[in-house]
This record gives structure tokens, sequence and C-alpha cells, in this order.
């Protein structure tokens, strides 16, 4: 699967656009990833638990996105995003999207 930020993919055109697709998840931290992130907080710097929960989040949700496109015929998801949002004090919802479609090489 070819994922691209742009909207098309150099060296191919896109044979057809198949629609919107998505990958969501929602991950919510531990009470003692949450004290041990609030004790770091205080002192300052990055905070490595939330840093590796947020880029696990961002995989499963691109893998989402992955079999989603997959499952409607595609083999590449143009302008592809990330959004985030919190939700309560303790979750955080990641949302990989973009537009699914067909693509194929360009004889050279």
């Amino acid at each position: 699967m070819i994922i691209v930020t742009t909207e098309s993919i150099a060296g191919h055109r896109t044979v057809t656009t198949l629609g919107q697709v998505f990958g969501v998840v929602v991950r919510s931290r531990g009470i003692g990833g949450n004290i041990v992130a609030s004790l770091r907080s205080i002192v300052g710097g990055e905070i490595h638990e939330y840093t590796q929960l947020l880029e696990e989040a961002r995989r499963h949700a691109t893998d989402r996105m992955v079999a989603n496109a997959t499952a409607m015929g595609a083999n590449a998801v143009l302008m592809m995003r990330f959004d985030s949002s919190e939700i309560g004090e303790m979750m955080s919802e990641i949302v990989a999207y973009g537009t699914a479609a067909v693509v194929e090489p360009v004889a050279a």
C-alpha cells in the first residue's frame, strides 16, 4: 500500500478514487502512567510515556486505515492526514484518514 500526504504519486497515475478511508484508535494511559507523567511535567522536558502512547496509536490508526483501504480495493491512500483530540482527561483519539485510490505506474 502506497501512502502519501500529496494529491498524486510521482511516477504514477490515479486510475480511480474510491472515497474516504480512515482508521480510528482511542487510547487511555493507566493511572500509574498518568502519575509518572504528571511528576515529569513538573520538571519539564519530553514525557516519554505519552510519546510512546501516541506513536503506537498512530501506527495502529494507520494500520486500520490501510485495512479499510484494502477492503475497498485500493492500492494507495492519497492526502493522508492525522487528527487527534482528547476525550475526557485520560483518553486520546487518533484518526488517520485520506482518500483510497487505485494507482498504476506511468510507463517511461
